[in-house]
């Protein structure tokens, strides 16, 4: 997993693998005179958390390739982060569309990739800072991002069913929703051929 880092942190690993590429290994030392021991360790955490350098041995480092970072911050990695999370949910709207209609309608790429989510509205915090602490954009009711975000649809009640490991709308609300915009009528047909009358 590589996630995004502060620039401070970016211009850290640009100075280690300026020097040192991703073949040779380095020390916390490489940042003494530059900045402060306290920034230095924030520095190394952040880093090595991220998965932009890793720990080769007691003291010392090296450089991920910056080909496969960049190309891993595009990971998706929403799915499991919903499939443990503590508190209820529903994949909503054209999530639901996407789970109902077995991927035959799917909304997401690499470079974009929404999920749209009903929360209580009580548990709107906790939806929140579990996102932020993986670094998942996220958004209330509307909102747009490069790769994976999260558009947040408070509610007082969720109705819900289980399918494929996730908490979805109800395949007539799915259906409803798929039904009501042409751009949709594949999914719609597909479902409705699987499913008949609901």
């Amino acid at each position: 997993m590589t996630l995004e880092i502060p620039q401070y942190c970016m211009k850290a690993y640009a100075l280690f693998f300026s020097r040192h590429k991703t073949r040779d290994e380095f020390k916390q030392s490489d940042l003494d005179w530059l900045v402060s021991a306290s920034m230095k360790k924030k520095i190394f955490s952040l880093l090595l958390h991220a998965g932009w350098i890793q720990k080769k041995s007691r003291s010392t480092y090296q450089c991920e390739d910056p080909t496969k970072i960049f190309l891993r911050l595009l990971d998706f990695r929403v799915p499991e982060i919903i499939k443990n999370s503590e508190k209820e949910y529903a994949l909503t709207g054209l999530s639901a569309i996407e789970i109902w209609s077995d991927y035959s309608y799917t909304q997401r790429g690499k470079e974009k990739s929404p999920y749209f989510i009903k929360v209580l509205k009580k548990d709107l915090g906790y939806w929140k800072r579990l996102f932020n602490r993986h670094n998942i954009p996220n958004y209330i009711n509307e909102g747009m991002n490069i790769g994976e975000y999260i558009i947040f649809i408070p509610v007082d009640k969720i109705d819900y069913t289980e399918k494929d490991g996730f908490r979805v709308d109800k395949l007539k609300d799915t259906l409803r929703i798929a039904k009501s915009n042409r751009m949709y009528d594949y999914p719609y047909k597909y479902m409705r051929n699987k499913y008949g009358e609901v």
